[in-house]
């Protein structure tokens, strides 16, 4: 009969997870860096790519405490997130919009972290792990610092779109809006 697996157990497969996922970050973070065109985004990424490398070392704590070795387990939600990334630097790489697609892929890595911290967190206090609580809140702060800063550096880059003629586009009628249906 196989053992039953409890919570203590899934926040062990999730922090191996996390562990992966946060090392393939930092990866991630330093080819973004090269990529940017935007020197502002090349630095929030340099300085996110370090503080990542902090965030690693803080979930090596996080395995001592539950006296567990750190060791990774492959994340399948980062792979498809990197592997994305790649493409989306492929197909935008040269172009006006690359920064805002950096961005965009930069983005799904924070949410991600941000809801896995989030569990970890949550299971940690209820575990009793008070030590780790501190250190995955301490990261859980960062990623969403970090989120929001990218969301304003997006919105602070220039975009010129030379596929659209602006005179034409303030000609269009404008779009009518939507029926609603009445309650019966």
């Amino acid at each position: 009969m196989a053992t039953e697996k409890t919570l203590a157990d899934a926040f062990h497969e999730t922090l191996k997870d996390v562990y992966y996922a946060e090392k393939q970050s930092v990866k991630a973070l330093k080819k973004s860096a090269k990529a940017a065109e935007s020197e502002e985004l090349r630095q929030a990424f340099l300085t996110h790519a370090e503080e990542s490398a902090e965030q690693v070392e803080r979930l090596v704590q996080v395995f001592e405490i539950i006296g567990k070795p750190a060791r990774a387990k492959t994340c399948e939600a980062m792979q498809g997130i990197v592997g994305e990334m790649e493409e989306d630097l492929e197909d935008f790489g040269e172009t006006d919009a690359a920064d805002q697609v950096l961005i965009g892929c930069a983005q799904a890595v924070e949410h991600y972290e941000i809801a896995r911290y989030g569990l970890l967190k949550t299971w940690a206090g209820k575990l009793g792990y008070d030590e780790a609580v501190a250190l995955l809140d301490q990261t859980l702060e960062e990623e969403k610092k970090t989120d929001a800063l990218l969301t304003e550096i997006a919105d602070g880059l220039s975009y010129s779109r030379p596929d659209v003629d602006v005179e034409l586009d303030a000609d269009r009628p404008a779009a009518k809006p939507k029926a609603t249906r009445k309650a019966a």
